[in-house]
């Protein structure tokens, strides 16, 4: 805390420094020693106005406690906004499926990989309403009722031809692709009234569904290829350049629309992170179906 200088002293110094020289008085034998010793009225004029310029003893102390609280930082804060959703949304995944993960494992889907019994028809189901999912996602970019959603428009992380391009693979096969089912309509819907009326939310799951993808997703079409396709990769796990830049590229245009956000707005994104999980889990237990 900032040190305060005594009141008594601040005076002293003002009067040293303000007042003028002092006034001689020629001796005059006719004035006595206590006449002398004592202020003449007119001399009132002399003495410096005793108004202080010093802080007030409980200001001072709320303005110096006030200037040493440190401001809070976020997880993650210091990096860009993308590490603070990055942060939370690590934070949501089992120890099964993340190092930093911290939920308990309550869901079928939510067991290492190694520990599912896939089905094809289970596999088309999510493809299908992943479909349905990735095609709301791009049709609400490309439409953009907000400026900040045409930022992200031609990444090269789309999904939704390639989704189309391994459903018509399927049909080739002589497999009977089947309509969206109740988890990918929902969340659907939800996306479509969400970037309408809250676009810091819809940033949230345009983020994790994207990214999840480009990680925990491509592990996990590794291993149900490995299960049920013979090991045949599907387009849905492959992009058109270097994905590692792509993901650099979106993360950087996160980073820089979120810069004219408010800690609030900030907050209600990160809050939905918990929302954006719940669905997606929804669609992904459909391998499992």
């Amino acid at each position: 805390m900032a040190s305060l200088t005594p009141i008594s002293q601040s005076q002293s110094i003002f009067n040293k420094t303000h007042l003028p020289n002092p006034v001689v008085v020629p001796a005059n034998p006719g004035f006595s020693s206590s006449f002398l010793a004592k202020k003449p009225p007119s001399a009132l004029w002399l003495q410096a106005p005793r108004t202080s310029t010093v802080m007030p003893l409980k200001s001072a102390i709320v303005s110096a406690t006030t200037a040493e609280k440190p401001k809070k930082r976020y997880p993650g804060e210091a990096k860009g906004f993308v590490e603070e959703m990055r942060f939370v949304a690590m934070r949501l995944h089992t120890k099964e499926q993340a190092k930093e993960g911290e939920k308990e494992v309550k869901e079928p889907e939510e067991q290492k990989v190694t520990k599912w019994e896939p089905s094809v028809g289970g596999y088309l189901r999510f493809l299908v309403d992943s479909k349905l999912v990735y095609d709301t996602l791009e049709g609400i970019i490309e439409k953009a009722a907000f400026p900040s959603y045409a930022e992200f428009r031609n990444t090269g992380l789309e999904r939704s031809g390639k989704l189309a391009k391994d459903l018509e693979g399927f049909k080739e096969q002589g497999y009977s692709i089947p309509e969206p089912s109740s988890p990918g309509i929902t969340y659907a819907e939800y996306l479509k009234e969400l970037s309408e009326k809250d676009p810091q939310s819809f940033i949230c799951h345009f983020y994790n569904i994207y990214f999840a993808h480009s990680a925990g997703g491509r592990m996990i079409g590794k291993k149900v290829s490995e299960m049920i396709l013979n090991n045949k990769e599907l387009e849905f796990y492959k992009w058109d350049g270097d994905l590692s830049k792509l993901l650099n590229n979106v993360r950087e245009k996160l980073n820089k629309v979120a810069e004219g956000w408010t800690r609030e707005e900030k907050n209600r994104c990160l809050e939905e992170t918990e929302k954006s999980f719940k669905h997606s889990g929804e669609i992904l237990r459909l391998i499992l179906s």
